[in-house]
């Protein structure tokens, strides 16, 4: 490599000066910062940096409470990218576009997979530190975030009594709208039956609120599935990849009841919620449960 190879890369992980773009006579054809407010740099101003960093206001003197704001606001960010990922695999299996589909899934496992490690960070927390700046917490609970749960409803956890602890908020309307959608599975199954392996749905006009189609029939399809591996290859392949999202949520939501019994114990959670003994509960949920029970019968 030339050194005028290595001088930069562009990348700003890895402190080299970006290199800038030239005309055909050598000189430099916009400068980094063109478009940007005074005083930003063109990274800056892309991706709202400066507004990013200005979202952190802690409201005690604990040195750990930083980080857990930071953390916590990361885990969102992760919850809005898997959205998106998943809603664009949703409807690239509206589309009988299964390839693209397998390869967005692709993406979000490695989205989850960053998820699932968000938790060291807290799991680091002693009981001591944590009780630093609990209290400044007040209703605060995760149990709230709208990202989460509208994230449980794309994957077809519905239930329309988890839409009330958001109502008068914000972001109400969008967690309502994601309850009436079809989710990730749905769209599934809707392959399935296209695939003529599941019988078409007796209610092609069924709310989209509702859980989404179970039971027998939906086992057997999934059984065809992995019986034949080779005749279906594209949908064992679907299988696998949805089973991967379903294997990585189950280990998220174990992390999070082990994280919460390191710093509270048996404690009330945030916000007067049950803390440990509903993160116990709802640990043991599984999405795409056929793909699971289905295991029982190979």
């Amino acid at each position: 490599m030339t050194t005028e190879q290595s001088a930069g890369t562009g990348c700003p992980f890895t402190g080299g000066a970006p290199a800038q773009p030239r005309d055909p006579v050598g000189a430099p054809a916009v400068q980094p910062s063109e478009g940007s407010p005074p005083g930003t740099t063109a990274y800056a101003h892309y991706a709202r940096m400066d507004s990013l960093l200005e979202l952190q206001h802690p409201l005690s003197a604990a040195d750990t409470e930083p980080g857990f704001i930071i953390m916590s606001q990361v885990k969102e960010l992760l919850f809005k990218l898997l959205h998106t990922e998943f809603s664009t695999a949703r409807d690239q299996l509206r589309k009988d576009q299964l390839d693209d589909a397998l390869w967005t899934l692709r993406r979000s496992a490695r989205v989850q997979q960053v998820l699932l490690v968000s938790w060291e960070t807290f799991s680091v927390l002693s009981p001591v530190e944590f009780a630093e700046f609990r209290d400044v917490l007040g209703s605060a609970s995760g149990f709230q975030s709208a990202g989460y749960r509208r994230l449980e409803f794309l994957l077809g956890n519905k239930n329309p009594g988890m839409v009330e602890p958001h109502r008068g908020s914000v972001t109400y309307h969008e967690v309502l709208n994601q309850l009436h959608e079809p989710s990730l599975y749905d769209e599934a199954l809707a392959l399935l039956a296209r695939r003529g392996l599941l019988p078409e749905d007796e209610d092609p006009a069924r709310d989209a609120a509702r859980p989404y189609r179970a039971g027998e029939e939906v086992e057997a399809a999934w059984r065809a599935v992995y019986r034949d591996p080779v005749r279906h290859r594209d949908l064992h392949l679907l299988a696998e990849a949805l089973m991967d999202t379903a294997d990585q949520f189950a280990r998220w939501r174990y992390t999070h009841l082990v994280t919460v019994q390191r710093m509270l114990g048996a404690k009330p959670g945030t916000g007067g919620t049950d803390g440990v003994s509903w993160l116990a509960r709802i640990s043991e949920h599984r999405f795409f449960p056929e793909l699971w029970s289905v295991r029982s019968a190979l």
